[in-house]
C-alpha cells in the first residue's frame, strides 16, 4: 500500500502597490519581506492576488488623488483591499472614498499591515524553506537599493505636514545602517542612494550614539556614517540633505573618492523673505558661497535640487531673486513644484496667495533658466570619458545607464551605442561622451 500524498499547501498570494517617495517604497520592501518570510507569495496582477496592500502617498493633494484612483482600481481588480502609508493617518479620507477597504493603517505601521494580512488571508508557513533572500526583498533592480537611516523630522517647514504623518526623526542605531548597507553590498547591490527626510540630521536624536563596527566604535553622526560607508567599495549616493555647516565635512570624502560626488539638497527658495515664511533651515546668503569652495575641492561636483514656485506672499520681487541665484549657482539638476494648499499646512494661512496663473508662468519662466544652465553643464562633459553604470543592456550594441551625477528616476540618463554584448545590468563601465542635450548624454564605450 502506497503512502498518501502529502497534501500541497499553496501559498497565498499578494499584490503590492507602492506609491510615492523612495522612504515609501523602503517601507514596502520591509512589509514584502516580512509577508515573505511568512510564506506569502507576490502576484503582479490585482486579479491574481488574494489581497492588495496599497502604501499611499499623502503629502500632496495631487498625490492623495492618485493614491484615492490606487486604492479604487485594487477594489475594482480585487475587491479585498489593505490601505497603508502616509495618507493612512487620515484614515477618513480614504473612507468617505473608499468604504469597503479591508483596514487602514497609517506610515511605518509594518506591524499592523502584516496583522491586517493575517486576518484577511492567514499564512501558509513551511519552516523548512529558506523564503527570503539574505538582503531581503526590494522593488528596485538588483543593482542598486535605496538605503533609509532614518523616520520622520525635527523641521518644522510650514509648506509640509510630513511630521504630521510620520513623526519627529528617529534614527536607526549606525550599526544596523552599516551592516545592511554591508549585506546588500555583498548580494551584488552597486550604488547604495542614502535616504531620510533630513539625512544630515542623523543621529541628533540619539545624541549620535556609538555602535561597534569592524573592531571600532562608529558615532551615528552624518560624517562617520558616510565614512564607514565609503569603505563597502559600491557608489554612495546622498539624497535628501539640508545645507547644515557640518555638510562640508564630506566633501573631502568626495574628493577621495569615498562617496559620489553628488549633493541632492532640497533649498526649496532663495529669497530670504520667502524662506523664513517657508520656515526653513540653513543661511541662503552663505550657500553660493560653500557652493563655489566645493566645486574648488570637487570640481565633478553634482548639485541637484528641488525648488517651489508660487509659494504664499512670494512676490515678483523674490521670485527674481530665485531666478539670480539659479544662475548664480548653475545646480545641475534641478526640479520645480507649483505650491499646493496641502490640507493642514500651515502655509495655507500664510496671506498673499498667488493665483495659479502666476504661478504657472513662474513654473515656466524658471524651468526655461534652468534647462538654459542644464544644457550649458551637458555640454561640457562631451570628450571626457565618464564611469556609468548599467541599468539596462539589450544585447544588441544598445544600452543605458547613469553617471555619478545621475540618480535613478529623477535625473538624466547616459544612452549608449557599440556596446559589447557581454555588458550587463549593473556593470561599471568607462564610456566617451560623444553628445548631449538639455537633460542626457550619449556615448561609447572605450
Amino acid at each position: 500500500m502506497s503512502a498518501p500524498l502529502k497534501e500541497v499547501k499553496v501559498a497565498p498570494k499578494i499584490g503590492m502597490v507602492s506609491l510615492g517617495c523612495p522612504k515609501a517604497l523602503v517601507d514596502s520592501e520591509r512589509i514584502m519581506t516580512q509577508l515573505r518570510s511568512e510564506g506569502y507569495d507576490f502576484s503582479a496582477t490585482h486579479e491574481g492576488a488574494d489581497v492588495v496592500i496599497v502604501n499611499t502617498c499623502g503629502f500632496l493633494d495631487s498625490a492623495k488623488e492618485e493614491s484615492l484612483a490606487a486604492i479604487g482600481d485594487a477594489i475594482q481588480g480585487n475587491g479585498r483591499v489593505i490601505v497603508t502609508g502616509c495618507m493612512g493617518a487620515e484614515p477618513e479620507q480614504i473612507e468617505s472614498v473608499h468604504p469597503s477597504v479591508l483596514a487602514i493603517t497609517g506610515p511605518q505601521q509594518y506591524e499592523d499591515v502584516v496583522n491586517a494580512v493575517h486576518k484577511a488571508v492567514p499564512p501558509v508557513h513551511d519552516p523548512f524553506v529558506d523564503l527570503v533572500p539574505e538582503q531581503g526583498l526590494r522593488l528596485t533592480p538588483r543593482h542598486y537599493a535605496y538605503l533609509k537611516i532614518s523616520e520622520g523630522c525635527n523641521n518644522r517647514c510650514t509648506f509640509c505636514i510630513i511630521p504630521k504623518l510620520r513623526g519627529d526623526l528617529v534614527s536607526r542605531p549606525v550599526h544596523h545602517v552599516l551592516f545592511e548597507a554591508e549585506k546588500l553590498a555583498a548580494n551584488g547591490v552597486k550604488e547604495l542612494l542614502i535616504i531620510s527626510q533630513d539625512t544630515s540630521a542623523y543621529g541628533v536624536d540619539i545624541k549620535y550614539a556609538e555602535s561597534p563596527w569592524k573592531g571600532k566604535r562608529v558615532k551615528a553622526k552624518f560624517y562617520d556614517m558616510c565614512e564607514a560607508l565609503g569603505e563597502m567599495g559600491v557608489w554612495v549616493r546622498l539624497h535628501y540633505v539640508y545645507p547644515y555647516p557640518h555638510v562640508d565635512d564630506v566633501i573631502p570624502l568626495m574628493a577621495a573618492g569615498k562617496i559620489l560626488p553628488y549633493l541632492d539638497i532640497p533649498f526649496q527658495h532663495a529669497s530670504p523673505r520667502v524662506l523664513k515664511l517657508m520656515k526653513r533651515p540653513g543661511n541662503i546668503e552663505k550657500i553660493a558661497d560653500r557652493i563655489k569652495k566645493w566645486r574648488e575641492a570637487v570640481p565633478e561636483l553634482t548639485i541637484r535640487s528641488t525648488f517651489i514656485v508660487g509659494f504664499p506672499g512670494e512676490t515678483e520681487e523674490d521670485f527674481e531673486i530665485l531666478l539670480q541665484f539659479l544662475r548664480d549657482a548653475q545646480l545641475d539638476r534641478v526640479g520645480a513644484f507649483k505650491y499646493e494648499a496641502v490640507k493642514g499646512a500651515p502655509a495655507n494661512e500664510i496671506e498673499g496667495a498667488v493665483p495659479e496663473e502666476v504661478k504657472q508662468d513662474r513654473y515656466d519662466r524658471f524651468m526655461a533658466v534652468q534647462q538654459e544652465i542644464s544644457a550649458a553643464r551637458l555640454q561640457t562633459k562631451i570628450g571626457k570619458t565618464l564611469k556609468v553604470i548599467i541599468d539596462e543592456a539589450d544585447g544588441e550594441g544598445g544600452a543605458d545607464g547613469r553617471s555619478m551625477a545621475d540618480a535613478p528616476e529623477i535625473d538624466g540618463k547616459v544612452f549608449l551605442r557599440d556596446v559589447p554584448v557581454d555588458v550587463k545590468q549593473g556593470d561599471i563601465i568607462d564610456v566617451l561622451i560623444e553628445d548631449a542635450d538639455e537633460y542626457d548624454l550619449f556615448g561609447v564605450p572605450v
